[in-house]
């Protein structure tokens, strides 16, 4: 039984990995004996993390196949991918910047689908694979003043189902976490808001706020075997968000 969750020696490269939710699933990996590689834009904060790493750009085509190229030729093959980067910007729906829209479309849906389309040509030539997309809450529901993030979220539900049919016959999983609110070092000053806290506080009908080690239970179920028969699902991982919310009303017992 220990070994349908085990993740040891399993390649694992991990797109956006230098920080926050990236972050945290490479380093549960490493601590659980995978080979982890990280990428992201930036050296300095790649270097920080101590593992291996491949300096990329998800926007860049070019730079994307270098870095899935580079993995497969330091480690003779990927195993698993989780694509990670994303990025954000709150604005209203009418007045939306298009330089801010199209940043974040070549980001969190151009991006993330070359590094799939990278990895996952390489896993298809393997005969096995798991991918898992990093979506959101804006997957399954929407909040204002996101709406380029959301429709980009979107776009991550539909991309994991499409790769899922189309990869499924060469025993490649394709599989999506949609996180809840949670608490990293890029956005701890949104939630130290009481105001914010406080409102999710309220409707999670975990009655709390999530860290990215509530993430490392579900991402190691995906990468492992034990998922070997899931494939173009997206999973909430949000203390019960999407589910609906709990009202003060006292429940008779």
């Amino acid at each position: 039984m220990s070994d349908l969750f085990s993740v040891k020696d399993k390649v694992v490269h991990v797109s956006g990995g230098s920080r926050g939710i990236g972050r945290a699933i490479a380093e549960a990996f490493a601590a659980a004996g995978a080979r982890v590689v990280v990428s992201a834009r930036e050296e300095e904060s790649l270097r920080a993390t101590g593992l291996a790493y491949e300096v990329c750009d998800v926007t860049d085509a070019a730079a994307v196949e270098r870095c899935a190229a580079s993995i497969e030729q330091r480690f003779g093959r990927i195993d698993v991918l989780f694509n990670v980067a994303g990025i954000n910007f709150r604005h209203a729906a009418e007045t939306f910047p298009p330089d801010r829209l199209q940043a974040i479309l070549d980001v969190n849906v151009k991006g993330n689908y070359m590094m799939a389309s990278a990895c996952g040509r390489r896993m298809v030539a393997q005969g096995h694979g798991k991918v898992v997309n990093i979506a959101s809450l804006h997957t399954l529901q929407s909040l204002a003043g996101v709406s380029a993030y959301g429709m980009s979220k979107g776009a991550i539900g539909s991309m994991t189902r499409a790769l899922a049919v189309e990869w499924a016959a060469h025993n490649v999983q394709v599989n999506a976490i949609a996180p809840g609110f949670i608490v990293t070092d890029l956005n701890r000053k949104l939630w130290d808001d009481p105001k914010m806290r406080g409102w999710v506080e309220a409707r999670t009908p975990s009655h709390r706020l999530g860290r990215p080690s509530d993430l490392i239970g579900i991402s190691i179920f995906l990468a492992s075997s034990a998922s070997d028969f899931v494939t173009g699902q997206v999973i909430a991982a949000d203390g019960g968000f999407t589910s609906g919310s709990t009202w003060p009303l006292e429940v008779p017992r």
